[in-house]
């Protein structure tokens, strides 16, 4: 774990002066250092079943993140003062295995890092519209169960697919938002959008 921590860090390292580094990880960051011996400023990224890499897949939790990220991004925050506005990772499914409900997705830091999880599965849902062509009326809502499944557009059928879209200026996250856009033979537009985030 130390030393892929120290390969995230060499990545980062080399950022021209006056950028900032966007994380892109398949999973999120532990809430512990690899030492387990302080608690870092990742408040919310904790060990119940619904937070941002919580498990829930067996009861009771605990915090799935991985070590040497966590490590990584304390040590480029504190030690070499790089900043960090955003966390981007998926693996951990927004619906939630055992109980009901999503997990928590965003999670803004006490140094203003953002963490976010863009793990909406199915990625891609039948729309269930009457008419494929018409307005977003009756639409399913996309943020419920995930008992569908990934599929590719066919001939006829309209469909919802999931972005996680983030608007950055100079360095900083001004909006995240997950969009579900509305795409049919003849069409494509937004669906449904939740806003996530905005900056004040």
């Amino acid at each position: 774990m130390e030393e892929s921590a120290k390969k995230i860090c060499k990545a980062a390292r080399g950022i021209p002066e006056g950028h900032c580094v966007i994380i892109l990880a398949h999973n999120g960051p532990t809430g512990l250092d690899s030492d387990a011996t302080f608690r870092l400023l990742f408040i919310g990224l904790g060990s119940n079943a619904d937070d941002i890499c919580g498990i829930d897949w067996i009861y009771g939790g605990g915090d799935h993140g991985d070590p040497d990220l966590a490590r990584a991004i304390s040590d480029l925050q504190r030690d070499e003062q790089i900043p960090i506005p955003l966390v981007v990772f998926g693996h951990m499914h927004n619906t939630l295995r055992y109980g009901n409900g999503l997990r928590k997705m965003i999670v803004v830091a006490s140094d203003n890092t953002i963490y976010l999880n863009g793990a909406i599965v199915p990625r891609v849902k039948d729309s269930l519209l009457a008419d494929p062509g018409s307005s977003t009326e009756g639409l399913t809502d996309p943020r419920g169960s995930a008992e569908g499944h990934n599929q590719l557009q066919t001939s006829g059928v309209s469909t919802l697919r999931a972005f996680t879209v983030v608007e950055m200026l100079d360095g900083e996250v001004e909006k995240i938002a997950e969009t579900w856009v509305l795409v049919s033979d003849s069409n494509v537009e937004i669906g449904q959008e939740t806003l996530l985030f905005q900056k004040q």
